[in-house]
């Protein structure tokens, strides 16, 4: 480390507002799967939908395709994503924005189409201020803005803790293997991540988490301002 770089600026102090939600959180991962109770991990991310200038020329014997190095910006998308780890099951919504209006109307998804038959809803989300359930209210009547969050437990990441949201390994694996590439509009964006998400729906891919609270204590100790 350079000198002049103080360890308080590489490892700001969380102390105990980030050590209680990261145990929550954490703890929520431990608990045995419940089908009534079901573990929902949601986050989003940007993406900028890019055109091609020119048509590109397809791979012939002994040369790969080729493509030119000018593009397109046509405009961005949202992506809103579910991930539930007991299940190996995730579910993507491409939407024009990413408003509390359409995070409402997303976890609404969750809640009457994939798990109608839940109790509760026990959602893992970060600190983005449409992560509440006031965005229902902005959504939907009182009443059912009062319905639909009645059905979710929150369960919220600390700040600078949004690794430890599961879905943020399946945006990362989302990215790499579907979205590193130019993708024009939306239709052709939904197509994609449409065929990616069945391809994984269909193989019940998963999470192996091992990262437990009582590991936490052990190896993030200096983040406890009372440990003994």
């Amino acid at each position: 480390m350079k000198p002049w770089l103080k360890e308080e600026w590489c490892f700001p102090k969380l102390g105990a507002e980030f050590v209680w939600k990261m145990e929550d959180v954490l703890d929520l991962y431990a608990e045995p799967p419940d089908p009534r109770r079901p573990r929902v991990c949601v986050d989003e991310r940007l993406y900028q939908l890019v055109g091609e200038v020119r048509p590109q020329q397809p791979a012939a014997p002994g040369r790969p395709a080729r493509f030119d190095y000018e593009y397109e910006r046509k405009g961005t998308a949202n992506l809103f994503v579910a991930f539930c780890p007991e299940a190996g099951w995730r579910h993507v919504e491409v939407t024009p924005r990413r408003t509390a209006v359409d995070f409402a109307c997303f976890v609404r998804e969750l809640v009457e189409v994939h798990f109608p038959a839940a109790e509760v809803i026990r959602l893992v989300v970060d600190n983005l201020n449409t992560h509440t359930p006031a965005s229902f209210y902005k959504a939907f009547s009182p009443e059912e803005a009062r319905r639909l969050v009645s059905k979710l437990e929150w369960h919220h990441t600390p700040e600078h803790g949004s690794w430890l949201n599961q879905v943020e390994i399946e945006l990362s694996i989302l990215s790499r293997q579907c979205l590193e590439r130019r993708l024009p509009d939306t239709d052709t964006l939904r197509r994609e991540v449409g065929a990616w998400q069945a391809e994984r729906n269909a193989r019940h891919a998963t999470i192996d988490w091992r990262f437990s609270a009582k590991d936490a204590r052990t190896k993030l100790e200096r983040l406890y301002p009372n440990q003994s």
